[in-house]
């Protein structure tokens, strides 16, 4: 199999000219290259097939200790002017960085075959969907872009000779020069993950992990794609997408943006607390919205696989996700049973006896360290999601009644607030904070900003993003979704958590989707609309009136002191960031002031 797209061709032969593999094979996305693929995995000692009666079709990888997660240090959008990038992103002239990255390409594939992976991220032919074409050495990566992404003959059929594509190149930087190897090649002195937002282009090297090397995913998917959707007027966001029904079979789609460590995941897959409610799942990760020629945003989830954390899956936290995980799995730098099967942390109440380390060593209960590494991983196909709604493939999108921001804060935010209006929406999504975990209770100083969830994520300057975002709901056709600041995570003045969470949290979104509609009421509030006295259904939550209150009191105190903080995070933008989000500051600085 090949290509008869010129430019294709043309960047193939010259890749394999600097990068000199031994071979070149064109992916075509069979499930016979899939197994071949894994083969190599296992005979390089990386890999294990697990025992088939425990989890059939199933796989454990251990990378090397020192690869093990993304490198945010080591990401860099170099874009032509620095500003560009702004203050959140890692920046480096464009020139000089092609000059280092040649220099450490240049031979790099020596003696490893360079796998030319056609990928579609979303539906294949989908007007939302976008086109990449990932050169790697790893045939771990080459497996892992089967699972989360369209891959092989039918992408470069819808290419054609003139399509567009994204050109993304990898290498796990360790040339076999004298043809001896290791079980999880990498090269961890000398690791770059390089996007050029103007050319289009990704360069990785030095990492076989994750988001550095599974390109499609944070890369093109976010980095890349929100800077596609800037200038073509859409958005690339790193939200989940779920389809909600109510009693009566009435169907609304949420997008939501969570940090990590928010539950966006367990989100996505929920078993609701309320009988007659139903959530399905489009997508758990990330979510690409364009206009339809009615004014509402469509989303598609542009992958089609789920890589999720897997210490804290249980099913007791994500019901579905167990399911989901029983076959036709990759599992990274997780435990292992005796007989063959997966553990980690969390997944029961207490860990099995003689259970092997992500490590390969012998771990035992009461050992100092985790025997699962706390990134560890699962990859596996969207389609054996048992709550994957039947139109998560749909080429058209669905349409998003509402969006959801969300932290972890223990105090200051509410449990849910409505904004008045797409502003004030946007204004919530640019103060989305996580409170550290070893902060004071109350300590809002100690938080981290994660705007919209897409710090690590935007490929330009964050400010510039805003703005986006702004002229997104300037649009005179546009029939926005209602936007939603949300906070599982309040706490009370001896660190216990006020919300149950998890399945209960379907009680917020049955308020939201009822907003949707016109039936719920809100009270107008200095810090946007809560929900009206009873409006919240607490029915058979064992929630008194006080623990009530608490979770949607209005904390002037919290939200006054928060201002300055807001004005400071905002300055490091300077003056990019939108006159809009200014006024939001001013403005409920001074409505707080009159209370």
């Amino acid at each position: 199999m090949s290509s008869t797209h010129p430019r294709l061709g043309d960047w193939v032969r010259t890749t394999a000219s600097l990068c000199r593999p031994s071979r070149i094979v064109w992916c075509n996305g069979s499930r016979a290259e899939f197994d071949a693929l894994c083969d190599l995995v296992v005979r390089s000692g990386a890999g294990k097939r697990l025992n088939e009666k425990c989890r059939p079709g199933s796989y454990l990888v251990r990378s090397d200790p020192v690869d093990v997660a993304r490198v945010e240090d080591r990401t860099f959008i170099c874009s032509q002017h620095e500003v560009d990038a702004g203050p959140t992103n890692n920046w480096v002239e464009p020139d000089r960085m092609r000059a280092t990255l040649n220099g450490l390409f240049d031979g790099c594939m020596r003696g490893r075959t360079m796998y030319v992976i056609p990928y579609s991220m979303g539906p294949i032919g989908s007007h939302i969907a976008k086109i990449g074409v990932q050169i790697t050495d790893s045939p771990y990566v080459v497996a892992s872009m089967h699972v989360m992404a369209r891959v092989g003959e039918p992408v470069l059929d819808v290419l054609g000779a003139d399509g567009e594509f994204v050109p993304c190149l990898h290498s796990v930087g360790k040339p076999l020069d004298h043809g001896s190897d290791v079980p999880w090649p990498c090269n961890p002195d000398n690791r770059y993950i390089v996007h050029y937002p103007e050319t289009r282009e990704i360069w990785s090297f030095g990492s076989g992990y994750g988001g550095n090397a599974l390109l499609g995913k944070k890369c093109l998917a976010l980095r890349i794609a929100s800077v596609m959707a800037r200038d073509e007027g859409w958005l690339a966001e790193h939200m989940l997408i779920l389809k909600i029904a109510n009693p009566a079979g009435h169907v609304k789609y949420f997008a939501a943006a969570f940090p990590s460590a928010c539950g966006k995941t367990n989100l996505a897959m929920m078993v609701p607390a309320l009988p007659g409610w139903k959530v399905e799942t489009v997508g758990d990760d990330i979510c690409w919205m364009k206009f339809d020629g009615d004014g509402r945003l469509r989303a598609i989830n542009p992958e089609a696989g789920f890589f999720g954390v897997a210490p804290g899956t249980s099913h007791h936290s994500n019901h579905n996700a167990m399911v989901m995980l029983q076959k036709n799995c990759i599992f990274t730098n997780v435990a292992e049973t005796p007989d063959g099967d997966v553990w980690w942390e969390g997944m029961t109440e207490s860990p099995p006896e003689n259970l092997t380390d992500w490590r390969g060593n012998a771990w035992h209960p009461g050992e100092s360290g985790p025997a699962a590494h706390p990134n560890s991983r699962f990859t596996v196909a969207c389609a054996q999601c048992p709550v994957i709604a039947e139109e998560w493939e749909d080429p058209h999108g669905v349409p998003i009644s509402a969006i959801l921001f969300g932290g972890r804060r223990a105090s200051v935010v509410p449990l849910v607030n409505e904004a008045r209006d797409w502003r004030q929406g946007v204004f919530f999504g640019s103060i989305v904070s996580s409170e550290q975990t070893a902060a004071a209770f109350g300590n809002i100083g100690q938080l981290r900003r994660d705007p919209m969830a897409m710090l690590p994520f935007c490929g330009y300057n964050m400010a510039d993003y805003w703005s986006h975002w702004l002229a997104i709901g300037a649009r005179p056709t546009a029939r926005l979704p209602k936007i939603f600041y949300v906070n599982w995570f309040r706490k009370d003045a001896s660190g216990r958590y006020l919300w149950p969470g998890f399945g209960e949290n379907s009680r917020v979104l049955k308020w939201i989707f009822e907003r949707c509609d016109g039936i719920a009421r809100a009270e107008p509030t200095v810090i946007g609309m809560l929900p009206a006295d009873g409006e919240l259904d607490t029915t058979g939550l064992d929630l008194d009136n006080a623990t009530r209150n608490e979770l949607l009191r209005v904390n002037v105190a919290g939200w006054k002191q928060e201002i300055p903080l807001i004005g400071e995070y905002y300055d490091r933008f300077g003056s990019r960031v939108p006159g809009g989000l200014r006024d939001e500051v001013r403005e409920l600085g001074s409505r707080l002031e009159h209370l």
